[in-house]
């Protein structure tokens, strides 16, 4: 019990006890009983282990330039870098995390992969997929409990029609990109847009998101165009000549436009349009101003520090898969 010291009626001091202060040294007594009991049941167990497995495609993607082509280690670099953080921080809290990295070439089984993760005690998969090759996948993990985290599929149809319980999406959708450019834009007061579309299937898909998003926030497309893709070579000085003396051609006559929007996730001819249409204008979509869930402008939340170590790791920037 501890003493206080209290003025009487009279005015004189007195010293006594409070049952408040019992009870408070009682608490901390208890705390301190519970700290320490924890402290030493963790010390005596052994560590939580989350194993994770990286699923990715690892086929060549054709791009206009090798400047541009990915990493090999594009995606799993930024997965290793949060194995070491959370392992850094997991062991106050008595975890361990892993990571193995499945990679699929030619005509490797995505279904197959999963189950052998699965066998192999991995309870979370990262998964850099196409759709369809991410849905089989979680469809055959689904009844194994297995959660899969879409980092590489952008398709708005993951989200409606063929949305799976046990798939969360950190990639952002093609409509959702197409959202965050067309408010930017006509925020800008461009909302005059000359929309270039590719002819592969991911560039209409992309083009009808852009078309949705234009509708939305209130741009004008004065004119839908098509750029076929020939087949010829993207990377031979013909291929590039050819395609570097359409496009000023091809851009040439459009109605008064404030901004040309390309849709091109094929890469075929976007990167090539900035500073090469007929009329000086700015280009946005799939080259030029360009949506993403990173940049390596973003230097809030952490996000300086974490680049540096990113860099100091794996000599190069960080992209958005990371």
């Amino acid at each position: 019990m501890r003493s206080i010291r209290s003025k009487t009626k009279n005015g004189r001091l007195c010293y006594g006890t409070h049952p408040d202060f019992d009870r408070g040294a009682s608490l901390i007594r208890l705390l301190l009983a519970g700290i320490f009991l924890f402290g030493w049941t963790s010390a005596s167990t052994d560590a939580a282990e989350i194993n994770i497995g990286y699923l990715r495609r690892i086929d060549p993607k054709s791009t206009l330039s090798r400047i541009q082509t990915p990493a090999d280690n594009d995606g799993i670099a930024g997965a290793r870098l949060a194995i070491d953080d959370n392992n850094t921080t997991g062991r106050f809290l008595n975890q361990q995390f892993s990571l193995e990295d499945v990679r699929l070439a030619g005509g490797a089984n995505a279904v197959a992969a999963t189950i052998a993760l699965v066998e192999r005690g991995v309870s979370l998969v990262i998964a850099d997929l196409p759709a369809d090759e991410l849905l089989k996948a979680a469809d055959a993990g689904s009844p194994r409990s297995l959660l899969f985290f879409n980092v590489g599929a952008s398709d708005d149809r993951l989200r409606e029609e063929d949305c799976r319980a046990n798939v969360i999406h950190t990639t952002p959708t093609r409509s959702m990109l197409a959202d965050a450019l067309a408010q930017y834009l006509v925020w800008k007061q461009w909302r005059r847009w000359l929309l270039v579309v590719g002819s592969h299937a991911e560039d209409k898909l992309y083009g009808d998101a852009l078309r949705r998003s234009a509708k939305r926030f209130g741009a004008r497309i004065v004119q839908d165009k098509v750029f076929e893709d020939t087949g010829g070579a993207r990377r031979t000085d013909s291929g590039v000549v050819q395609i570097q003396r359409q496009l000023p051609v091809f851009t040439q006559g459009a109605p008064a436009y404030d901004v040309l929007v390309a849709a091109d996730e094929s890469e075929v001819f976007a990167s090539y349009l900035p500073y090469r249409t007929w009329d000086p204008r700015p280009v946005a979509g799939s080259a030029g101003l360009v949506p993403t869930s990173w940049d390596g402008s973003h230097d809030q939340w952490g996000a300086v520090q974490l680049q540096d170590r990113f860099m100091k790791q794996f000599s190069r920037r960080m992209t958005a898969l990371d």
